[in-house]
């Protein structure tokens, strides 16, 4: 990490220390992060019930997605950690930070979600397993590791996200992130 990069890091931990307990990877994280391979899209079953109900968190009313339809986003991508590391997320799945899973706060559990980080390029594929993020401005949380991969670990960090649909899994819209995807150069 360069000096530049190690002095933000530095700020957004500091930051972070004043308000809320410090979350983030265990003292050794498992090496070779940077390579886990994205979730691999596959059509799963929606439903009404379960974690795709209408729910409420701090004051506000949400209304989960219960169909298969598209959907885009741009706004912030945080990333949970430790603190929630093996707890049960909204699908009942463990939460393993370093998997390549996210939560968000209205698409169905599960959707498969493309997201990119504008501002160096990068492209993760994710499953949204979990609800959250509830900070304003926020669209997903991101586990550890995609976090990692999209090079937003220091800090909250803008992002594009899109769901696949089914028709888009069965066309092999895996294989066209595949192509466009940019591999991480010189590190996270």
């Amino acid at each position: 990490m360069d000096r530049r990069n190690a002095l933000v890091a530095a700020a957004a931990t500091l930051a972070g220390c004043a308000s809320v307990p410090a979350d983030g990877p265990e003292a050794n994280p498992p090496p070779g992060l940077e390579r886990t391979p994205d979730a691999v899209p596959r059509i799963e079953p929606l439903r009404a019930g379960g974690p795709n109900r209408p729910y409420a968190v701090g004051g506000r009313s949400y209304v989960p997605l219960t169909a298969d339809v598209p959907f885009t986003e741009t706004g912030l991508a945080s990333w949970y950690g430790r603190k929630f590391h093996g707890r049960p997320t909204s699908s009942g799945e463990p939460y393993d930070m370093y998997a390549m899973t996210a939560a968000h706060k209205t698409l169905p559990i599960p959707s498969y979600v493309r997201v990119r980080n504008p501002a160096n390029g990068r492209e993760v594929m994710v499953r949204v397993n979990d609800r959250g993020p509830f900070v304003d401005g926020r669209v997903i949380d991101l586990s550890y590791t995609a976090a990692l991969k999209l090079g937003v670990l220091a800090a909250v960090g803008m992002v594009t996200l899109r769901r696949l649909t089914f028709a888009d899994i069965r066309a092999g819209e895996l294989l066209s992130l595949a192509a466009v995807a940019r591999p991480m150069v010189g590190g996270p």
